[in-house]
Formats: structure tokens, C-alpha cells, sequence
């Protein structure tokens, strides 16, 4: 093998950037020297350009590319054989790297091209998640908002009667069986009389005794609100009250007057 043709080998490894240093510098000295070299290694460079421009899109992962890049340069180099063809043999080691110059253009193109479908496929799963994520976030935010109204003391609360009729008390108890959960609301109650309480009571559907669910004291509008008070596991409510009780309430049993009394839904 001639001097030419060794260097002609090395040119697409030089176009590439994956020649060694020491290698890199001889074939730059070659080149100053040798047309035929140049030309070559302008028409590398070309098609290389190209295949960049066909290959448009996200920028792959730079370890991805060495990888590639590695495995081209460990491809062992095509041994001379005698051929019986009048084609001078430097030209035929720049037809056989032509050769492999296209199929490693066709491997990064590939490699590109299902870089980025991957990429599309993210995206698209990147914004399907974010839109779930809002839609959750916007309705979580409004429970907080309504929770957060009924249960504010500085809230506005009105009822609507017929004109001329004064406000009646009013209570609404809701309750969760399998979590022993209470949130108990009352409105219009009248003012507390001296050394008296309010106390809620759990009826069961059992017919059992009733179950004292909280003492609690009206604001100034006659508003109130019990949520959560310590109940006994798996009791089935059939129905709730209100008593006016003393002032450190029954506990046990009511003993004092009704005061508004469910009557279910």
C-alpha cells in the first residue's frame, strides 16, 4: 500500500473528527502537499453537510454520538487485494470509504430520526400529564375555596324567609358512617341564657340511647359549627338534635329542651 493510499483511508476518519492527534497531523501535512487528498476530503465534508441539513431535529445525546463515532473508527480498514481491474487502487480505496461514508450517514440518520420520534413522544406524554396536573390543582382549589367558606366564622350568612317572618334556627348535620366523620352547621339560634349550652346529639338507628356529640356556644349572628367530635365506631345515625342543656351539658342523656330537630332528606 502506497503512502497516498494509507492517507486516503484516514480521510473520512479526519472529515469525522475521529482521528488521533498524531495521525491528524501527519494526514494535515499529506494534505498541504497532495490535490487529490483535498478534493477528497472537500467531498466528505459536502456530503457530510448534507446529511446534517437531512437530519434536522433535536440534538441527539452527545454520549450517543461518541458511541457511534467510536464504533466507525474501530471498523478494521479493508485489506488491499490484487484485483485484475485497470482502476488505479488509490481509487479504489476512495470508492470503498465513499462506501462506508454513506452507511454511516444512513446510521446517524436513523439514529436521528428515532431521536426524534422518542422526543415527540414525551412531549406529548409531558402535556398530557401537565393538563391532568391543572385540572386536578383547579378543582382541588375550589373544594378549598368552598370548604374554606362555609366553615370561615366571618362569612356572610343569610337566609332567605318568607317577608314579615322572622329567622328560625336551623341546623344541618352531615355524616360519614365508615369514617365517624361530622361537620354539624347551625344558624339563627337564639342567645344563650345564663349558666346554659347547646349540646348536639346522634340518634342511632339502632333505637338505642342517644349519643352526645359536642357542646358548643352561638356567635353574636347565632352561627355555630362542630366538626369531627369523638363518636363510637360504626354507629348508623337515624337522626340528630339539638338541646338546650346546663352549662356543663348532659353528656349521658338530653334533660333539656329541644331546640331544632332533624328531619332527614
Amino acid at each position: 500500500m502506497s503512502v497516498h493510499e494509507q492517507f486516503a483511508e484516514d480521510l473520512a476518519l479526519y472529515a469525522l473528527g475521529t482521528l488521533g492527534a498524531d495521525e491528524r497531523q501527519k494526514l494535515a501535512k499529506h494534505l498541504e502537499v497532495c490535490p487529490s487528498c483535498r478534493r477528497e476530503l472537500e467531498l466528505l465534508n459536502g456530503d457530510l453537510s448534507l446529511m446534517a441539513f437531512a437530519a434536522a431535529g433535536p440534538k441527539p445525546p452527545i454520549r450517543a454520538r461518541q458511541r457511534l463515532l467510536s464504533n466507525i473508527a474501530k471498523e478494521p480498514k479493508l485489506p488491499v487485494v490484487p484485483s485484475l481491474s485497470r482502476e488505479p487502487r488509490s481509487r479504489r480505496s476512495f470508492l470503498e470509504w465513499r462506501t462506508l461514508r454513506w452507511v454511516a450517514a444512513i446510521a446517524l440518520v436513523a439514529v436521528y430520526v428515532g431521536l426524534i420520534r422518542q422526543n415527540a413522544a414525551l412531549q406529548a406524554n409531558l402535556f398530557s400529564v401537565s393538563a391532568r396536573y391543572s385540572e386536578q390543582s383547579n378543582k382541588l382549589e375550589e373544594a378549598n375555596q368552598t370548604v374554606s367558606t362555609l366553615l370561615d366564622p366571618d362569612s356572610t350568612k343569610i337566609e332567605l324567609v318568607a317577608a314579615g317572618n322572622k329567622p328560625q334556627p336551623r341546623g344541618k348535620a352531615i355524616y360519614q358512617q365508615r369514617t365517624r366523620n361530622l361537620i354539624f352547621l347551625a344558624s339563627n339560634l337564639p342567645a344563650l341564657p345564663p349558666e346554659k349550652i347547646y349540646e348536639l346529639w346522634l340518634f342511632p338507628s339502632s333505637g338505642g340511647a342517644p349519643i352526645a356529640a359536642g357542646l358548643f356556644e352561638p356567635d353574636a349572628r347565632g352561627s355555630a359549627t362542630i366538626i369531627n367530635p369523638p363518636l363510637p365506631k360504626g354507629v348508623a345515625a337515624k337522626n340528630f338534635a339539638v338541646t338546650l342543656e346546663p352549662a356543663s351539658g348532659s353528656h349521658e342523656a338530653p334533660r333539656g329542651t329541644p331546640v331544632i330537630v332533624g328531619v332527614g332528606e
